[in-house]
């Protein structure tokens, strides 16, 4: 049963990133080549064809809403509201036929992510959360896992081949032993293992408000907890880490600590 607070806006906005992903999945039975963007990241007809189907429905349904997307869809919000966007979350993933990657949709309300839907779409399933009402995956109400200690933990990190820059890079393999598995997924996969309790810690050292938006109100509406390297807990940090609440302690310990 679907939470009832936001329930147009959540079925909209699930209604629309199903209709993202079988349009993604048509781009990819054509076939589709990447692009390099500024940021080396790679982008695909693909990306920018969802983007406008979400943006060009969005503004039927929610004209005074505004918008931003990972693509450059932009628009100024008349009601306070704006949707944030990332038509394909993990294009390589999409462009390698990995079935991780998904369409992520949030609704920011006076500064505040109140809803947020990532869908899965070759795994056939969609998370979604509505602030203040739980988490669900399809039709299933989810929780993260009650486990407290490192040993009996999954812990997955993405941007491996990235993390040499961090901060915390020169202690993070010792660190990483304690943890009964480690994985790295990428970043919507890990965060909906997390929150669905087959995982238990997701560290992301680089991601935008369209990565986190979604990813972080489906977590904590399932229980977990959200902060970023700074400590603060804000969808705008550049990176982003969350756990039980269990590991809490130990995972801030350790980001935190000089």
């Amino acid at each position: 049963m679907a939470p009832m607070a936001f329930e147009k806006e959540l079925e909209t906005a699930r209604r629309i990133a199903r209709l993202a992903g079988e349009m993604a999945l048509a781009h990819r039975m054509r076939g589709v080549q990447a692009e390099t963007k500024l940021d080396l990241s790679p982008v695909t007809a693909a990306d920018r064809d969802c983007e406008r189907l979400i943006a060009q429905v969005l503004a039927e349904i929610f004209p005074a809403d505004g918008l931003v997307g990972e693509e450059g869809a932009l628009k100024e919000a008349a009601s306070g509201r704006r949707w944030i966007i990332d038509p394909i979350d993990g294009t390589r993933d999409y462009l390698r036929r990995c079935p991780t990657w998904s369409v992520l949709m949030a609704l920011e309300a006076a500064g505040q992510v109140e809803l947020g839907v990532c869908h899965l779409v070759e795994q056939n399933e969609m998370y979604f959360a509505v602030r203040g009402q739980g988490a669900w995956v399809n039709d299933r109400a989810i929780r993260v896992s009650g486990i407290r200690r490192p040993a009996e933990a999954v812990l997955c990190v993405n941007s491996l081949n990235a993390v040499g820059k961090l901060p915390f890079a020169g202690r993070l393999l010792a660190w990483m032993q304690q943890f009964w598995s480690v994985r790295s997924f990428g970043g919507c996969q890990d965060a909906m293992l997390l929150a669905s309790g087959r995982a238990e810690a997701w560290i992301e050292p680089y991601a935008a408000a369209w990565d986190l938006a979604p990813l972080k109100v489906i977590i904590e509406e399932a229980g977990g907890v959200f902060f970023n390297f700074d400590g603060q807990s804000s969808i705008y940090g550049g990176n982003g880490v969350a756990c039980v609440p269990g590991l809490e302690a130990e995972l801030r310990r350790f980001i935190l600590e000089g």
